[in-house]
């Protein structure tokens, strides 16, 4: 009995002890537990976030509304292919070579106009109405090349289209990138090339009737404002990327549109990822200083000589000049476009699917190999050796290899890569840096191409495309990083350097 006693005494001191230590706990000791059991559940839901994928069902809607611009710039690169006979019979410049390559290349330089400012738009604006302001002067440009009846009226049609293109692709790019979550990002960065590939076959597929219909390659000019229209009015129903609203201040609206496109369950995982990011300078201007000579030197270098190497590859002579090459080879042109319209599209289709499995870096270094062994193959069949049969069948087969290859990696990976690199703060006048080097050298391919071919013969030629293709492989895999599956505040961490 007495033991009994002694143990309910003891009992009874030991939580008189422990009464009196939670009465010397202040108030604020109290709540130092409480956050920390508070603060505990709120990692461990963020930690279950990050664990488990937002649904890409949500993101796909903006971002097929997006691509539709990048429709409209393989559209209107390949609209005036098939009617440019057409065209300078109709408005009186038949036989003039010069007015008939600058129906073409005005175009182009519209683009490189376009470019140059489309970093400052999409950071001054906005992603959603720089896409409205991109659509307008494909609108009014169309139009006035459809209605023409002079050369000049279809060169300022062609010229104000062409700015249209030039603000396209890189507010596409960013776009995309920035409203994507980042285990499809690659997927659905694929899509900006596949439907630049459809718009391509699409003109050339409402090209066919011109030479039986007259006037029908105002019909093809017509056209072209439907999807512009499209996309100006669909746009004000799209998500803001929430990377700029970050950058403009406004918090609350980038979470609401992060539930937009994640859901709600990823809002806060999203948010915490952007808070990493220091803010303090996002609303200072970007010099141009900072971009070619600042600490942001290295990514711009990286993403223009990706860029520079894409077109040095020679891929747009082989798209402007595959008509010509194939019909040496005894292949009708319209049966050529075909060719390398359906091999450019069933290479971006397989980069869709390998984008988020083997990486950009991957795909980056077995298409530019690809491209190289195809030149090689190219300049075999340019050879003296080759005879008959031969030469047909490694002529065209090079050069649907060399656009297969092509648009498996060297044609989409580095519209999706650069806005990956490029941090928050730079990322849009990084972009129109880059793409106004992809337009000038564009150009420049363009407009030498046949005057080399003469002047070098083929062999020669081909062999410094694919020199050119071998530079890109050592390139890539000294200078580029892997960017599958990181999230864009990951890869801003690690490009970055300290100031």
């Amino acid at each position: 009995m007495e033991g009994k006693l002694a143990a309910i005494f003891g009992m009874w001191e030991r939580q008189r002890e422990v009464l009196s230590i939670y009465k010397r706990m202040s108030s604020r000791d109290y709540s130092v537990v409480a956050d920390v059991e508070d603060n505990s559940a709120v990692s461990q839901n963020i930690l279950d976030q990050e664990t488990t994928n937002p649904s890409w069902r949500l993101s796909l809607p903006h971002v097929l509304v997006a691509t539709i611009s990048s429709f409209l710039f393989g559209y209107h690169l390949g609209v005036v292919n098939e009617p440019l006979e057409s065209i300078s019979l109709d408005l009186g410049f038949n036989g003039n070579t010069l007015a008939e390559g600058l129906v073409v290349s005005t175009c182009l330089g519209g683009a490189l106009i376009g470019s140059l400012f489309s970093g400052w738009i999409a950071d001054g604006i906005g992603r959603r109405r720089a896409f409205q302001l991109c659509a307008l002067p494909m609108i009014i440009g169309a139009s006035i090349s459809a209605t023409t009846k002079t050369l000049a009226g279809m060169l300022l049609g062609r010229l104000l289209v062409g700015t249209g293109m030039g603000l396209g692709p890189p507010v596409a790019s960013l776009y995309v990138t920035e409203v994507s979550p980042s285990f499809v990002r690659g997927t659905y960065g694929s899509f900006v090339q596949i439907a630049t590939c459809l718009g391509l076959m699409g003109a050339l597929f409402i090209g066919i009737p011109v030479r039986e219909i007259a006037g029908w390659w105002r019909v093809c000019f017509w056209l072209s404002t439907v999807p512009a229209g499209i996309l100006a009015l669909s746009m004000m129903f799209c998500a803001e990327s929430p990377y700029w609203l970050y950058k403009q201040g406004r918090t609350a609206e980038a979470e609401a549109e992060f539930e937009r496109l994640l859901g709600g369950a990823h809002v806060k995982f999203a948010m915490q990822e952007l808070s990493k990011l220091d803010r303090g300078d996002e609303t200072d201007a970007v010099k141009v200083s900072e971009l070619l000579c600042g600490r942001h030197f290295r990514v711009v270098f990286i993403g223009s000589t990706l860029f520079a190497l894409q077109q040095l590859s020679g891929i747009n002579a082989i798209f402007y000049f595959s008509s010509t090459v194939f019909k040496s080879a005894g292949v009708p042109s319209d049966l050529a476009n075909v060719f390398v319209g359906i091999s450019n599209l069933s290479g971006s289709v397989t980069a869709m699917f390998l984008m988020d499995k083997l990486g950009r870096k991957v795909l980056l270094l077995w298409s530019f190999f690809g491209m190289a062994v195809s030149m090689g193959l190219q300049v075999v069949a340019a050879s003296s050796y080759m005879l008959g049969s031969g030469t047909l069948y490694l002529s065209v087969g090079g050069m649907l290899m060399f656009v297969f290859a092509f648009a498996v990696g060297a044609g989409p990976v580095p519209g999706l890569l650069l806005p990956e690199i490029f941090s928050s703060r730079i990322r849009a006048k990084a972009m129109a840096v880059c793409m106004s080097v992809h337009w000038v050298i564009n150009f420049f391919v363009g407009l030498l191409f046949l005057r080399l071919l003469e002047q070098l013969g083929p062999q020669l030629l081909y062999t410094i495309f694919a020199t050119f293709c071998l530079m890109a492989v050592v390139f890539v895999r000294r200078n580029v990083m892997e960017t599958k599956g990181k999230s864009l505040q990951e890869i801003e961490i690690a490009l970055l350097p300290p100031e």
